[in-house]
C-alpha cells in the first residue's frame, strides 16, 4: 500500500511566475481545488484555469498594497490543521474551513532587490511577511501538507501529481528545504538591516548560510573527512572545473591562496602556491612572460604546485606549464588551443574562475566561536609608494621602485614572518613562516642564490633588530620596503645608512598567519 497522500486542495501564491501555468494546468487536470492570491490568481484565471481568490474565500480584501492578503485564520487554519487529529478536523469543520494538502509559495526577491541597489524604502517593501508565515506553517504541518518553496522543485511536484501525491519522506524533505529557505531569507534581511545607519565595518551580529557543494575524498589528511560549502556566488568554490580529477581539500586551500595572490596585481600576474605559501609570483608584459618569471623563482617547489593567472591563459603559457607537474591551474579564461594542450595532462585540474572583488570580510573559526575581520587587501595608504617615507640611501631608479612596489604587493600572500626578494617584477627568493625574521631573511637569500645581488626586498612587518636587515644587505639587496615602527628603528636605519641601502617605511603591515 502506497503512503502517498492525495492532493485535493492547494494554495498558490508566487512572486516568480515561471512555469506557473504549467503547474496550475497539471493541478487542475488532476481535479485539485486551487486557491490563489492577486496576480497569481489573475494569471491562472486568464489561462482558463479554475481558481478561487483568497480574498473571496476569506471575505477580507487585499489591503495596503498587498501587505495583508493571506494573514487570515481561514488560510492559516487550513494550513496548520493536522489531518490526523480529529480535534483539529472538528475545529475547522465547525468554522467551515477546509484543509490544504499542498502549499506553493516563493518569496519576494529581497536579496536580488538589495543587490540591485534599491533604496531603503524599496528594500523594505520586498520583505515578505505572509509568504514565510505560510511556508513555515505548512512545513511544521508536513505530516499533512506538502510545501513547495522553490521553482526548482516543480519537476518533483509534477511527478508527485502524476503519482497520486507525496510520500511522508518527500513531505519531510520539502519541509526541511522550507526552513533552510526562510532561515537564509531572514539572515539576509538581518545582515542588511544591521548595516543601515551605522558606519561599523564589522557588525555586532553576523550570520551566514553555507550550502554543501561537494563531498571531498578526505580533508588535510586521509583520516579526516571533509566537505566544501558555498556561501557566495563568486570565488574558488564557484569556479567551473574544465578538466581533471576532483578537487581535494588541500587543492582548494592552495587554489584560494594562489587566486588571492594573483588578484593582488593589476598587471598580468601569475602566482604559484605550494603548501599555502608562494614559491613564485611575477608580473609581466603578458601572462606567458609572467608565468615563466614566476616559475623561475623556485622550480623545485613549483613541481606539484597550484598556479593562478589573472589573465586568459594562452598557448604561450600553456606549453611550458604542460611540461611541469601541476596540481591545479586557475584562470578567468583559456584559449581553445591552450586547453587542448593542457587537457593532454590527465592529472591537472583546470578551473575557470570569474574575476571578482575579494570578499571585504573574512571569517576564521576558533574554538567556541569565530574571528571576523576586514580582508587584508592592497588598499591601505601605505600600499602606495607615493606615501612611503625614504629613511636611508640615495634615490632609487624607476625600475628599483617598481620592483619594490611589486615586492610589497606580493609579500601579503606570504605567511609571516615574510621576506620577499624581487627583481624585474618577479620574486627571486621567498622566506616564509619562520618564528623569527632572521631565519626568513636567511631563507629568502638562500633560495635566491646568485639572483639576490641587485634585488630589492619587502618585509611584511618591521625588523625588530638590525640583524635581519643586515643579512639582506650582506647578500647584495639594494633597497628595502618595510612598515617601520620598531622601538629599534634607529638601529635598523643606521645599518641601512652605513651600507647606503635605500630603505622605505610604508607604515602598513601585511601579516598572514592563516
Amino acid at each position: 500500500m502506497s503512503n502517498r497522500k492525495p492532493i485535493r486542495r492547494a494554495l498558490l501564491s508566487v512572486y516568480d511566475k515561471d512555469r506557473l501555468l504549467e503547474i496550475g494546468a497539471a493541478l487542475s487536470k488532476a481535479g485539485v481545488e486551487i486557491l490563489s492570491t492577486g496576480s497569481t490568481a489573475a494569471n491562472l484565471a486568464a489561462a482558463g484555469i479554475a481558481v478561487t481568490e483568497v480574498s473571496d474565500y476569506t471575505g477580507f480584501p487585499e489591503i495596503m498594497g498587498g501587505r495583508v492578503k493571506t494573514l487570515h485564520p481561514r488560510v492559516h487554519s487550513g494550513i496548520l490543521a493536522d489531518q490526523n487529529n480529529p480535534d483539529h478536523l472538528a475545529a475547522i469543520a465547525k468554522l467551515d474551513i477546509k484543509p490544504f494538502d499542498l502549499v506553493i509559495i516563493n518569496l519576494y526577491p529581497f536579496a536580488a532587490t538589495i543587490a540591485a541597489g534599491a533604496t531603503f524604502a524599496e528594500a523594505i517593501e520586498q520583505i515578505d511577511i505572509g509568504g514565510p508565515s505560510m511556508l513555515r506553517g505548512a512545513a511544521k504541518n508536513h505530516g499533512s501538507v506538502a510545501v513547495i518553496s522553490q521553482t526548482s522543485q516543480y519537476d518533483q511536484l509534477l511527478g508527485a501529481i502524476a503519482a497520486g501525491g507525496f510520500t511522508n519522506e518527500e513531505r519531510q524533505q520539502l519541509a526541511l528545504e522550507v526552513f533552510r529557505t526562510t532561515a537564509e531569507y531572514d539572515l539576509t534581511i538581518a545582515n542588511w538591516l544591521g548595516q543601515q545607519g551605522t558606519d561599523l565595518k564589522l557588525p555586532t551580529w553576523f550570520g551566514a548560510i553555507y550550502k554543501q557543494e561537494n563531498t571531498l575524498r578526505y580533508g588535510e589528511n586521509p583520516h579526516q573527512s571533509a566537505v566544501i560549502y558555498k556561501s557566495t556566488g563568486h570565488g574558488i568554490v564557484c569556479a567551473k572545473q574544465l578538466h581533471g580529477k576532483e578537487m581535494s581539500f588541500n587543492n582548494y586551500t592552495d587554489a584560494d591562496a594562489a587566486w588571492r595572490a594573483a588578484l593582488d596585481h593589476s598587471d598580468p600576474a601569475v602566482a604559484i602556491i605550494k603548501h599555502a605559501n608562494p614559491c613564485g609570483i611575477a608580473t609581466g608584459a603578458n601572462i606567458s612572460a609572467a608565468y615563466l618569471k614566476a616559475h623561475e623563482c623556485d622550480p623545485v617547489s613549483a613541481f606539484g604546485g597550484v598556479v593562478a593567472a589573472n589573465r586568459k591563459v594562452d598557448l604561450a603559457m600553456a606549453e611550458p606549464l604542460s611540461k611541469i607537474f601541476t596540481e591545479v591551474l586557475i584562470a578567468p579564461a583559456f584559449d581553445a588551443d591552450a586547453l587542448e594542450v593542457l587537457m593532454k595532462k590527465p592529472s591537472i585540474r583546470i578551473l575557470q574562475c570569474d574575476l571578482t572583488a575579494i570578499d571585504p570580510v573574512e571569517l576564521r573559526p576558533v574554538s567556541g566561536g569565530a574571528l571576523l575581520q576586514e580582508s587584508d587587501l592592497i588598499d591601505a595608504p601605505g600600499d602606495s609608494a607615493a606615501n612611503w617615507v625614504q629613511v636611508s640611501g640615495d634615490p632609487v631608479s624607476a625600475q628599483a621602485l617598481k620592483d619594490l612596489e611589486f615586492a610589497w604587493r606580493s609579500v601579503r600572500a606570504v605567511k609571516s614572518n615574510a621576506i620577499l626578494l624581487a627583481k624585474d617584477s618577479a620574486a627571486v627568493g621567498i622566506g616564509m613562516g619562520q618564528v623569527n625574521r632572521v631565519d626568513s631573511a636567511k631563507l629568502a637569500v638562500d633560495r635566491a642564490g646568485d639572483r639576490v645581488a641587485g634585488s630589492v626586498a619587502a618585509s611584511d612587518a618591521f625588523f625588530p633588530f638590525a640583524d635581519g636587515l643586515q643579512i639582506l644587505i650582506d647578500a647584495g639587496v639594494i633597497a628595502v620596503a618595510q612598515p617601520g615602527g620598531s622601538v629599534r628603528d634607529e638601529e635598523v636605519i643606521a645599518a641601512a645608512v652605513a651600507a647606503n641601502v635605500a630603505m622605505f617605511f610604508t607604515s602598513t603591515r601585511h601579516f598572514s598567519h592563516a
